[in-house]
């Protein structure tokens, strides 16, 4: 586990600098110089071209981790990046016919709710392209145990270069045409970045070496690959719905509302972001391997971990839930989603904490029912948004993203526990749940008592906030340590000690 948690602790240093640009951007310029519909339809441009992107790559990203160990030896790859690159180019040809040959059906969607989207639909072409291959050459950083530098482009540099296109727009500067134009510049500056790093790297070959494409390789190839097609029709779709549901059903400034409570919740699964990344090529080695103890191990880690971050976060959002909307930009129009951080809080923590173990499905040699078990949770993501949203708006479209992953993870891990032997469950999970829910009650303690001492200013608020989560956090951390809950979180702060 060394590189990885060096890498991944790099990584979310990375996350969290981004996240904080983030931050700012979504918090103190989105909400004070775009108004709700506007925000709606930067969202909704941006998961419109994710999930062309996410078809068009053809299951390239999976494919670049499943596959390399086959082609990798000590000099290069032996030209494996080369088809890399190919198949999404084919995919996105394939797919941008599609995009435009049922533009009218797509239009009619959102014609009547949100007209502007219809405007700009064109936008997503361009836009997606270009995360496209950002993402691949992305991958193809990941599998040489390189993530710092590609998730410094995605999460510092892509957010600092859209803040000063949000800024050129708030300065009058820019049209909200070129608003969204500067959106497609964007993506294609971070894949330059990604493309020029790449190749400093001195370890990929554009000349394929087609001793290595023997028939059972291609075979294998060919049937994974149409696998992670119909997959990646499924799941690419349902991050996106709440989306496009709430734009096509609402409107674009409830998609505004709603996507600032969808920032919010985010930062829940920002590490496994970096954890994700740089374990999911050893947990493929170790399957190809059949190292299923270590496979498992890996896993119980991993979701562990995540588990344990995710909750600590969650707890850090949710007893400041009220003062975050109080700090906000015209925080009283944004205020309604409330109840969409919350839900969508409990979804994030559940899928990030045990999303490791669909994974291990996929590299298994039962992949073929994380299709199946896709498809589940994409139907029941529709079935509960047509259901939910007319009653209950916004968090409806929240409950239904939190109902769909519980069925989802209930039916999946019924067939990874005892296929796949990786067990994500550990008592040291149950140990984690019982110190967040002790910090708590002496947050609601605390708030019992010294509350109203604070509630004179906004900068008494800010303080006390501070000094309260600084304290509970620590005092968890603490707990947690002495515990001994995790191995490696206890190697890593004695490490700190002993340096100091």
């Amino acid at each position: 586990m060394g590189i990885i948690i060096r890498q991944s602790i790099k990584g979310t240093i990375v996350n969290y600098a981004g996240t904080l640009i983030g931050f700012v951007t979504t918090f103190f310029v989105l909400t004070r110089f775009l108004s709700t519909e506007e925000i709606g339809l930067v969202r909704v441009l941006i998961d419109a071209s994710i999930l062309f992107m996410s078809i068009a790559q053809l299951g390239t990203s999976s494919s670049i981790v499943r596959f390399y160990p086959y082609f990798k030896n000590k000099n290069d790859d032996n030209g494996f990046f080369f088809w890399t690159l190919i198949v999404p180019l084919v995919g996105f040809l394939f797919c941008a016919s599609l995009f435009w040959i049922f533009r009218e059906s797509i239009i009619g969607f959102f014609e009547e709710k949100s007209p502007l989207f219809v405007t700009y639909y064109h936008a997503v072409f361009p836009i997606a392209f270009f995360m496209l291959y950002q993402q691949i050459f992305e991958v193809n950083a990941n599998v040489l145990m390189r993530i710092v530098v590609p998730r410094f482009v995605r999460e510092v540099l892509v957010r600092i270069f859209t803040l000063v296109a949000y800024l050129l727009y708030a300065f009058d500067v820019f049209s909200l045409s070129a608003l969204v134009w500067s959106l497609c510049i964007v993506y294609v500056l971070a894949t330059l970045c990604n493309v020029y790093y790449l190749f400093s790297l001195k370890k990929i070959s554009l000349k394929p070496n087609l001793q290595y494409l023997t028939k059972p390789l291609i075979k294998n190839y060919l049937f994974y690959t149409l696998f992670l097609i119909a997959t990646a029709l499924s799941s690419a779709i349902t991050p996106s719905l709440n989306t496009f549901f709430i734009s096509a059903k609402m409107g674009l400034q409830f998609t505004g509302i709603f996507t600032i409570a969808m920032y919010i919740a985010a930062m829940i699964e920002i590490p496994y972001r970096s954890l994700g990344a740089i374990v999911q090529p050893q947990l493929a080695q170790t399957i190809k391997d059949k190292n299923f103890i270590a496979a498992d191990q890996l896993v119980k880690k991993v979701s562990l971990h995540q588990f344990l971050v995710g909750t600590f976060i969650f707890f850090a959002i949710w007893i400041n839930i009220d003062l975050i909307f109080l700090l906000l930009p015209n925080g009283d129009q944004y205020v309604a989603g409330r109840w969409v951080v919350l839900l969508l809080s409990f979804a994030k923590l559940i899928n990030s904490s045990f999303f490791i173990t669909t994974v291990a499905l996929n590299y298994s040699r039962y992949y073929v029912f994380s299709l199946l078990f896709t498809f589940l949770l994409t139907f029941v993501a529709i079935l509960l948004n047509i259901w939910l949203i007319p009653y209950y708006g916004m968090n409806g479209a929240a409950l239904a993203s939190l109902g769909a992953y519980l069925v989802y993870y209930v039916v999946a891990l019924s067939l990874i526990l005892p296929k796949v032997k990786v067990n994500p469950f550990s008592l040291s999970q149950l140990k984690v749940m019982s110190v967040v829910i002790v910090l708590f009650l002496l947050d609601t303690c605390w708030k019992y008592f010294f509350e109203s001492l604070f509630t004179q200013s906004i900068v008494l608020m800010l303080v006390e906030s501070i000094v309260r989560l600084g304290f509970l956090l620590l005092l968890g951390t603490w707990v947690v340590y002495k515990w001994k809950i995790s191995v490696e979180l206890n190697n890593l702060i004695n490490s700190f000690l002993n340096k100091k």
